[in-house]
């Protein structure tokens, strides 16, 4: 019987590392009207995510209206390079230290995919960087919807030709990730938590600090 370890891929696979080069583009006008950087960086994080429970348009067109609005909530000069530098970093974005090897071990058992809020041309170069080759890479432009949305799941799912109860999923991401899959009927459900949150035992799930123990977890 096939069996599929699926992935989120920033945050969990790919060090998503918004907070510093936001913060040195926009340091001279933080400094000038005086806003508390975290507070600002913060108020991105939550217009991302508001961003992707809209109806669907492109991740750059996201990463962009979500630092607009981010910036002009709290009073800073927006300009369209703004935009432009962000969605530029996407790409430059390498694994976290542990992940190719644990992806490599995996990988004499399972198949691997991701399941992945972006677009195509934008998680192209990440992957490269993994340096692993994936059975299947599963965007939200091609699902025409984001997680936490059931269609982005039930599309890759659909597009595997792969019963959910064969799939094992691993992701950073509680809201995005972990939250909605407790309804999908899947075998199995790793929380990767880099950043140490509190969970809940309203979902079924195993915890992880990253991925190292991944594939001793999973039998590999």
């Amino acid at each position: 019987m096939r069996e599929i370890v699926t992935f989120d891929a920033y945050g969990t696979l790919v060090a998503f590392r918004l907070n510093a080069p936001t913060e040195e583009l926009l340091r001279d006008r933080i400094a000038e009207v005086g806003v508390d950087t975290q507070e600002f960086l913060s108020t991105f994080n939550v217009m991302r995510f508001q961003a992707v429970l809209e109806d669907y348009r492109p991740y750059d067109e996201v990463l962009r209206s979500s630092m607009e609005k981010s910036m002009r909530r709290h009073g800073l000069r927006y300009q369209d390079s703004d935009g432009d530098a962000i969605v530029a970093l996407i790409p430059t974005f390498g694994p976290f230290p542990e992940v190719p090897e644990a992806l490599r071990r995996l990988k004499s058992r399972y198949e691997l995919a991701i399941i992945s809020n972006t677009q195509d041309h934008l998680i192209k170069k990440n992957i490269e960087l993994i340096g692993v080759e994936f059975d299947h890479v599963i965007t939200a432009e091609q699902a025409r919807a984001y997680k936490p949305d059931r269609q982005t799941f039930e599309y890759a799912y659909k597009t595997m030709d792969i019963d959910p109860a064969q799939v094992i999923h691993v992701a950073q991401g509680w809201e995005y990730d972990i939250i909605p899959a407790g309804d999908l009927g899947l075998k199995r459900v790793v929380w990767i938590n880099r950043n140490g949150l509190p969970g809940s035992p309203a979902y079924q799930y195993d915890e992880l600090g990253d991925m190292t123990g991944l594939p001793e977890l999973l039998g590999c």
